[in-house]
């Protein structure tokens, strides 16, 4: 018998079924440039409408884990600020056995994570909403809500709130570096929690990344196609 809420220790690892979507994506994935301090962590992918040609639209998010010392991944400075809720389940151990994926990610927990940072995204015909702008604002209001709800004063469906970005704040003429290649991308360099810079590709879809200023510096903001 399963009970709610826990797992059986052979539950079946839900990243590898992600892995596997990914292998439908029509475009290369796009992510962080090779870096010590960035650690591949999972994907999420998100598809909309469906046709007998398949899906209409499909994102590929990257996310990672974040080492501010990566040559001394046991220095105190590596983990993350944690709230008190979040650190008990971590350190809380229940009394009967896990799947071993669920506790390398809760160990993970214990790091920052750039959560969904890189996002490649393709869409089958091109449409207002898959412009480099509002592709850019949608995926930094994503990380806004989802990560800076609390800090911004917003409620889970305050999406048109003034306290988010918008297309009018995007900058335009950006450089952004892709496998050595410079490309003329646009930024969002105006909020005070994240920065957004992206770029059209040329395989056809969009570059987006948003991470959150307190970890920019560690980071090199150049980007590579993910290999198969």
């Amino acid at each position: 018998m399963q009970f709610a809420g826990v797992l059986p220790e052979d539950a079946p690892d839900p990243r590898l079924e992600r892995a596997q979507l990914v292998k439908s994506m029509p475009i290369p994935i796009v992510e962080f440039t090779p870096q010590a301090t960035v650690e591949f962590a999972d994907f999420s992918v998100e598809t909309r409408g469906s046709s007998e040609s398949g899906v209409d639209e499909m994102s590929v998010s990257v996310s990672a884990t974040l080492w501010r010392n990566p040559v001394d991944k046991s220095d105190p400075a590596n983990l993350a600020d944690l709230d008190d809720g979040t650190r008990r389940s971590i350190e809380e151990v229940p009394p009967w056995p896990r799947p071993e994926w669920l506790i390398e990610y809760i160990e993970h927990m214990r790091y920052p994570m750039l959560w969904e940072a890189v996002r490649t995204t393709w869409q089958r015909e091109d449409s207002e909403y898959s412009t480099l702008d509002a592709r850019l604002v949608h995926h930094a209001n994503h990380i806004l809500m989802n990560q800076f709800r609390q800090e911004l004063g917003l409620g889970l469906h305050d999406w048109d709130s003034p306290a988010l970005t918008s297309e009018r704040v995007v900058r335009r003429s950006v450089d952004v570096a892709i496998d050595g290649v410079v490309l003329s991308g646009a930024e969002i360099d105006t909020d005070p929690f994240v920065y957004a810079v992206g770029a059209k590709l040329p395989s056809g879809g969009t570059l987006t990344a948003v991470v959150p200023r307190e970890h920019l510096p560690y980071l090199t903001l150049e980007f590579v196609q993910r290999r198969p």
